[in-house]
């Protein structure tokens, strides 16, 4: 497929147009960056005394046990819902009706409800009928609902980038419809679906920072202890921005990583994927 099947290449007006807008674009974000910077300047916050805190020994492990809190709610919601995700796809996409209409319900219910009310509901309502979980799993339960719901369309989106063609070739062979599912379809699927899956993993760290709903101890609920005690709000909250940042970066290069060796696992592409379809109907 030609680069510009769906757009035209701009001509000569068109690239100074672009050159323009760009140039603009840079300038009006180093004209905000340069304001905020003054203004900061300007109000104290810049100074060094606003800062040393952030150098000491016990500001350092209270934010490293914050973080630690972020990272095993948000480890704990994506072990949980990354298989839930993919039962619910293969649920949906069922051709049994009692299978795939629940998961349908599950599904849509839970991308359209924000994470942040699910969170309310496990903090005052289920508490009143006797469910009255830990401060830890009052956070990653609604986490992994919504998650799971999303992930559960990253994968069936996956199964269904699959040529079909190569399904009807195993069905050919002799498999069931479950093997195919398991040995052509799904391989292929998570290799396609790897930036929709780091995209997830990010906002599941993302939505760890309503922890602080709830009382548990992560990195958000630990800098407002810090700015409560300090009253560096500015400045505390510029240091979690930058551990979101790095934290996020790690993800996306660990992303990367598993994508090459994805993609060096699957080099032989679907003619070895179809000779493991003929070695299973053979055994």
């Amino acid at each position: 497929m030609s680069a510009h099947a769906l757009f035209d290449a701009p001509g000569p007006r068109g690239r100074l147009t672009i050159r323009v807008v760009t140039g603009l674009s840079v300038l009006l974000a180093a004209g905000l960056a340069a304001l905020v910077y003054w203004q900061l300047y300007r109000t104290g916050q810049l100074a060094p005394s606003k800062w040393r805190p952030f150098a000491m020994p016990g500001t350092i492990e209270y934010l490293l046990d914050g973080l630690r809190g972020t990272a095993v709610a948000a480890l704990g919601s994506a072990v949980l819902a990354l298989p839930a995700g993919l039962l619910l796809a293969l649920g949906r996409v069922s051709r049994h009706r009692w299978l795939s209409w629940p998961s349908i319900a599950f599904i849509e219910g839970f991308r359209a409800v924000p994470v942040l009310l699910v969170i309310y509901a496990f903090m005052f309502a289920l508490p009143q009928y006797g469910i009255n979980l830990s401060h830890y799993w009052k956070l990653v339960t609604p986490i992994t609902l919504c998650a799971a719901a999303v992930l559960a369309e990253v994968f069936r989106a996956g199964m269904l980038a699959v040529p079909r063609g190569q399904s009807e070739a195993a069905l050919a062979l002799g498999l069931r419809e479950g093997a195919v599912k398991r040995i052509v379809v799904l391989p292929q699927a998570l290799r396609m679906v790897v930036p929709a899956l780091v995209a997830q993993a990010v906002v599941v760290v993302k939505d760890t920072a309503f922890g602080y709903v709830v009382s548990y101890p992560e990195l958000m609920q630990s800098g407002k202890v810090l700015v409560a005690n300090t009253n560096n709000l500015v400045q505390t909250y510029l240091v979690i921005t930058a551990i979101y940042v790095v934290v996020n970066v790690l993800i996306s290069l660990l992303a990367q990583r598993l994508e090459m060796w994805l993609n060096r696992r699957g080099g032989r592409g679907s003619t070895s994927i179809l000779a493991k379809a003929r070695r299973s109907t053979i055994q």
